[in-house]
Order: C-alpha cells, then structure tokens, then sequence
C-alpha cells in the first residue's frame, strides 16, 4: 500500500504539508498510523506541483525512500504552489519499473496516484486493457496496475467524460473485473480533486482561506479531519467539496 496527499488552496511550500506537520507524508512512509495492509513506504515517492503560467505539472521522483532524499527536504522548503500531490511507495510485488513506477503518474494537466491494489494483476485487467488503443498499452509509464488506471481514466476523459465521471466508471469496472480490489484514486489537474475511497482509509481537510487537503490519512490530530466512506467520490474545487456514492453517478 501506499500513501498520499494532494493540497488545493493559496500558495504554501510544499514542506508545509508535506514533511512540517507531525504526522506528515514523509513521517508515514515508515510509520503509518491508518495503513491496513503493507509496512513501510520505502520503494519510491515523487511530488508534482503547478506553476503560475505553466500548462503542465513538474514532477520530483525518486526508486528509494523519501527520508534518505536531502534533495526533496530542499525542494519542499523552498518550493510554494497553490495545488500538488504527493505519494509515497509500497511497491506491488513482483514491480520493478524503479523511478518509473513512482507516483505521481501524469497525463497532461492530470497528476495521478493509488493507493491499493488490483487483485489477479495481470490477467484480470486482460480484458479492460484491450478497451484501449494500441498506443495507449505501449505508452504506459510503467508496467503496474496504476498506470494502466490512469490510461483507462485517460481514456474516458478523451471520449468526453468529465474526470469525475471517469474515474468513478473506471473504480467499478475494475471493482467488477477483479472483486476485492483496492480503489483508493487521487488525482488533480490543479483546479480540483478526484479522489475515491474503495478498500481503505481516505480523509479531507477543508477549511475557509486556507485550503483543501485530501490523503490517505490525517498529518496531524486537528478535529476538523473528516474521513471519507468507503465507496465514495470525493470532488473539491476552491469552492466546494461533495461526497457522492460510488453506487450513484456523479453530477459532473
């Protein structure tokens, strides 16, 4: 399993989220406080941050563990952005894509991540995975069940579908493709967040002129952490945070 966090809201380093609060992502790559399955974080992380003027995110990744990285801690204390997203990695077993296979993948303006696993991986998304083109399949950033999510998300957004939509359409044909997956999504284009809750623990942090933060779990014991249910579709733009069941279809 992994862990993640995307932060929306006015500019703040990303240190400020990232490795300042007592129980930040950095902190929970080895000592998780809410991780049901797997141990230590220590097979990859990456961040991806937006910039004023720019269409696309930066990306920082590395294939070992974030707290041997002096760089990141550099990059974190000097580096301000209105929305970014995080992640630290347990690999899936068997994965070797190193750098790669670190979260956050990108499509675009997308940054991506995921928490869980597809069981059966990868016979069971044999036939989910011939929905897409050829160079779809070629062009994945790595050979993992996340980056083959994040190309059939893709993929709906290029016939139409809004993100939401595509995302809660590509949870349920997975969860039906391979039962008892885990389906916690988190992506952001730098305007809003998409996250689900599908087989663990996913929470946001919601407060007036101060920002949205979504993540696997909270970086510090403020009591206005909320968790989200599981199988829900968390949608927050700079104004608005709605919970949808992932039984409903989203409104967008």
């Amino acid at each position: 399993m992994c862990r993640h966090v995307a932060y929306l809201g006015p500019p703040v380093a990303l240190g400020e989220v990232l490795v300042r609060p007592v129980h930040a992502l950095v902190r929970q790559s080895w000592e998780p406080r809410r991780q049901r399955h797997g141990t230590v974080n220590a097979d990859g992380f990456g961040v991806g941050w937006y910039a004023q003027g720019d269409p696309e995110p930066g990306r920082y990744r590395r294939a070992g563990p974030v707290w041997g990285d002096e760089t990141f801690a550099d990059l974190a204390r000097v580096v301000r952005a209105p929305a970014f997203l995080a992640a630290v990695r347990d690999a899936t077993e068997g994965a070797v894509d190193g750098e790669a296979g670190a979260a956050p993948f990108r499509a675009g303006r997308v940054l991506f991540s995921h928490n869980g696993a597809v069981l059966g991986w990868p016979g069971s998304m044999a036939a989910l995975a011939g929905t897409l083109p050829p160079a779809a399949l070629l062009g994945l950033a790595a050979r993992s069940d996340s980056a083959l999510l994040l190309a059939l998300v893709r993929r709906r957004t290029e016939l139409g579908e809004a993100l939401p939509r595509a995302v809660a359409g590509v949870v349920r044909s997975v969860a039906a493709a391979a039962p008892g997956s885990r389906l916690n999504l988190l992506l952001t284009d730098g305007t809003a967040v998409v996250a689900t809750a599908w087989g663990d623990s996913l929470w946001y942090l919601r407060r007036p002129g101060r920002g949205t933060v979504v993540a696997s779990e909270p970086y510090d014991d403020d009591p206005h952490w909320h968790e989200a249910p599981d199988r829900t579709l968390l949608t927050a733009s700079a104004d608005d945070l709605l919970l949808t069941p992932l039984t409903e279809e989203p409104s967008t």
